[in-house]
């Protein structure tokens, strides 16, 4: 039998869970209001901006992003679909899909990534003591390792 949780235990388990549920949504109502671009679409974008010629494998990309083939897929179209990435075929390789980033592309982001880093501040970082930040970003890198992991 497993022992119950500490009351600690217990509540950093509800807060977490709450935590988990409430923050995707709120940061994804505050990027489409500010910049009318979703956190998946922004995730996606600020990849291509740091990528090597601003390009990634379709595959390269869901890895970067966390994001499964068929999403990242979905998330490339839409930002196609505003002209703000293209799709190429891979040179040597038939099967892969290249995404490419765009010059209105990077000028979305440009716009984007000073609300991004204002709603970041707003919403999660004011919100943590500088010298616990890099505590907190452990722990959670650790729990997040853990969760992607294979059972």
């Amino acid at each position: 039998m497993t022992d119950p949780l500490t009351p600690d235990e217990a509540l950093l388990m509800e807060t977490l869970g709450r935590l988990v549920h409430a923050l995707p949504r709120v940061l994804e109502d505050d990027m489409i209001r500010a910049n009318g671009v979703s956190m998946t679409e922004f995730a996606a974008l600020a990849t291509l901006c740091r990528a090597p010629g601003q390009q990634l494998r379709m595959s390269e990309l869901a890895a970067a992003t966390g994001l499964t083939p068929s999403r990242i897929t979905r998330v490339v179209d839409t930002l196609r679909a505003h002209g703000l990435v293209t799709k190429e075929r891979h040179d040597t390789d038939a099967r892969g899909t290249i995404a490419v980033l765009t010059a209105a592309g990077r000028e979305r982001f440009k716009t984007a990534d000073p609300a991004y880093l204002a709603i970041a501040r707003r919403r999660i970082l004011d919100h943590i003591p500088a010298d616990a930040l890099p505590v907190v970003a452990d722990v959670l890198r650790d729990l997040t390792e853990a969760t992607i992991a294979p059972a």
